[in-house]
């Protein structure tokens, strides 16, 4: 069916479009939490801390991924790479199923995640060939707020998969499930970049969107502020299992207690959407990270002083996860708001800054595990320090104020 005949997507159906390309990464990511004990057991892994490469190894194929799609979306337009891309998804997540070895699940889970890397360079270009500024921060966050039901639900889904079945039936339900995304391209998805605006792909016009991009402070700055942030995601994600089973104890409630953390990434983007047309993304962003630095220097106190209980560690996760989920999409927005008419290789480098800076940040951090909650806490505290200084350096020294109205996003 051509575009022509194609119906076009409703606001609601493309938010919630745009949120199931979200999810595609979020499930390769979430799924197989609760599996990553019986995976270890039955391959062999016999330091805990290696099984979280699993989720590192699919981090890594994320990022690098990313640095592909974006070129080639501009020259060929949305639709045909994202068609091509979850094809490869699937059959990368056929393998994960069938490895035999803990390396062979690695090489898959790379595989995975560079077909996934072209759901995040899409959705932003697609998002950002219909919006701008502002609106691009409300519908990602509207987005984004669906897509963080995911996490919540993930584990538990894990956990009713691990309950019929061995952990394979986790990569079997991968497949399914982009298979199900793929369908609903095909037949519901129109191209959102007109031919006339198609870039060559030339090393000309790559080395010029490159240097655009990664020259412009606003552009190269917030997407290394949204990696840091990211990476303390990464972070909690690796080293939930063991944190919520080993140090507390928890391992019958984990499902629940790591949705309760991803819900407050949930309600914060629901708060963004409501609320960044009316406050602007930098005053809520920035506002964030100093809310961030406050709360592990707090957190820190907690731990020294002796009191840390799982209580204690919920409700600092929770709000801590709270600011990062009011950083990402209005520094993703931030960034992608002077390279709009780039916006496919654009979001292609930032991209790969946030996911191989996050992969950077959050395995440091997540490798650094040692029985206690220490390193977490430090981790965000360093993470809240960097992205201020970051901020600061964007924008001459100046918070919560906009840029001057000659530029572009003067608005954001």
């Amino acid at each position: 069916m051509s575009d022509h005949r194609r119906p076009a997507m409703g606001t609601g159906e493309f938010i919630a479009f745009i949120a199931a390309l979200m999810a595609v990464n979020a499930l390769g990511v979430d799924l197989m939490l609760p599996a990553l004990a019986d995976i270890g057991h039955q391959l062999a892994i016999t330091t805990a801390n290696h099984r979280q490469w699993i989720i590192t190894a699919y981090m890594l194929g994320f990022g690098a991924g990313q640095l592909l799609y974006g070129p080639l979306a501009d020259r060929y337009g949305r639709r045909p790479i994202l068609l091509a891309t979850l094809v490869g998804f699937v059959g990368a997540s056929i393998f994960a199923a069938s490895s035999q070895t803990f390396a062979a699940l690695l090489g898959a889970r790379m595989l995975q995640g560079l077909m996934s890397a072209s759901t995040r360079v899409l959705a932003v270009a697609i998002v950002r060939d219909r919006f701008s500024g502002r609106q691009m921060a409300r519908t990602l966050s509207l987005a984004q707020m669906i897509f963080f039901l995911v996490p919540i639900m993930a584990p538990s889904l894990g956990q009713v998969l691990l309950a019929f079945g061995p952990w394979r039936f986790i990569f079997y339900a991968l497949a399914g499930f982009a298979a199900f995304v793929l369908a609903w391209s095909a037949l519901r998805l129109r191209e959102s970049l007109p031919v006339e605006r198609r870039s060559p792909l030339s090393l000309a016009a790559l080395g010029s969107a490159y240097r655009l991009t990664l020259t412009n402070r606003f552009s190269a700055g917030y997407a290394l502020a949204a990696s840091m942030t990211f990476g303390g995601v990464i972070a909690f994600v690796s080293s939930a299992q063991q944190i919520f089973v080993d140090e507390f104890h928890a391992g019958e409630r984990f499902t629940i207690l790591f949705a309760l953390c991803a819900f407050s990434m949930g309600c914060a983007s629901f708060a963004n959407s409501r609320l960044v047309e009316r406050l602007g993304t930098r005053l809520i962003s920035q506002s964030a990270v100093l809310g961030l630095i406050a709360l592990s220097i707090l957190h820190l106190g907690v731990i020294g002083l002796g009191r840390e209980s799982l209580v204690t560690y919920m409700l600092f996760q929770a709000l801590s996860m709270t600011c990062i989920g009011l950083c990402g999409s209005n520094f993703g927005a931030m960034a992608m708001e002077p390279v709009g008419h780039i916006a496919g290789t654009a979001s292609s480098i930032q991209g790969f800054i946030t996911s191989v800076g996050a992969v950077i940040v959050g395995s440091a951090i997540g490798q650094a595990y040692n029985g206690t909650t220490w390193p977490l806490a430090i981790g965000y505290l360093a993470i809240g320090i960097g992205v201020l200084a970051v901020v600061l350096v964007i924008e001459g020294g100046r918070l919560f104020q906009a840029r001057h109205a000659a530029d572009p996003g003067a608005r954001s």
